[in-house]
């Protein structure tokens, strides 16, 4: 076996759409307005969840720690992507792009498990409303949001760590607008099977697993929700339940389409349209279809602006 020929890596360059400048022209409005968007609309529903007192509830706290997420997510790549959009130097660090591979990878599975614990919680509520306040306590959210934090971040960083000690050889191109840890696995010219078993455990336990737990949790809902009475609550919890998961399977469906499916020798645009799709869209539109729809929101909001207006 001849030995590898590897070079040190100062940086690397990051090719994104870099081949269709009509793309990157029409991409830089779009991606500039839904990042304003995901960080208006996640700001306001922390400082509404923090500053009104009628929303210190597990499922606005849990609110609070998806929007944080969803702006701390984005904010990982999106003012990169942004910047060599319009720039031909579309170059990240050595350094940088292990601390953006990490910080994505922790964010977007931290996601995954909120949204697990948003349906739990939900089900709490619905299925067991009397039990609701001793079963879902203050102690037990944060003790349920830490842990997830934690736990992804200690799995990007191992994660991580194998990924970027790997050899690189030849070309320093990463085919996609981030350090994504697929896409710089690529150019390792090592073996990689170490970091592909870590990826691929870590895959099923952010995916089909928490997913299996989502679905039963919102079964057991709808089942719930059809022994009620009244016609108006049902309207009310099926409407719930129908926003909620459209938010999980577009999100999860696309974040599955991207970690399972058969490992391909060549980049595709499909790929990177689909990690735009979830990665930018979907915070985007969390905070309309959790909160901006709720009526206490709303209403809490008209509160916060009033008290801000009054207090000038």
């Amino acid at each position: 076996m001849e030995p590898v020929n590897s070079t040190e890596v100062s940086e690397f360059f990051l090719k994104g759409f870099s081949g269709y400048p009509a793309l990157e022209h029409l991409l830089f409005p779009l991606c500039s307005a839904m990042y304003l968007v995901t960080l208006l609309g996640n700001t306001g529903i922390v400082a509404v969840s923090v500053l009104d007192a009628r929303l210190h509830t597990p499922m606005y706290f849990f609110l609070g720690n998806l929007s944080i997420l969803d702006i701390c997510y984005t904010s990982t790549f999106v003012p990169l992507m942004l910047v060599h959009l319009l720039s031909a130097q579309k170059t990240i660090s050595f350094l940088g792009c292990a601390l953006q591979m990490c910080l994505g990878l922790s964010t977007g599975s931290t996601e995954c498990l909120l949204l697990t614990i948003m349906a739990y919680d939900r089900y709490l509520a619905i299925c067991r409303p009397l039990r609701y306040p001793v079963l879902m306590s203050h102690r037990l959210c944060w003790l349920l949001a830490g842990a997830a934090w934690v736990f992804c971040l200690f799995m990007s960083v191992t994660e991580t760590v194998i990924a970027m000690r790997l050899p690189f050889c030849g070309h320093r191109v990463v085919s996609h607008f981030a350090c994504e840890i697929l896409a710089v696995l690529k150019l390792a010219c090592g073996d990689t099977s170490i970091s592909e078993v870590f990826l691929l455990v870590g895959a099923i336990l952010l995916l089909p697993v928490p997913l299996a737990f989502i679905c039963l949790s919102y079964t057991l809902i709808l089942a719930t929700t059809l022994r009620v009475p009244s016609a108006a609550g049902r309207r009310k919890a099926f409407s719930t339940c129908s926003a909620h998961l459209a938010v999980v399977m577009l999100y999860y469906g696309t974040v599955i389409f991207m970690y399972m499916k058969p490992k391909s020798k060549e980049a595709r645009i499909s790929d990177e349209v689909f990690t735009v799709l979830y990665a930018v869209v979907t915070p985007m539109l969390n905070p309309v279809i959790y909160s901006l729809r709720n009526k206490e929101v709303k209403e809490a909001a008209r509160k916060v602006w009033g008290r801000i207006q009054t207090s000038r």
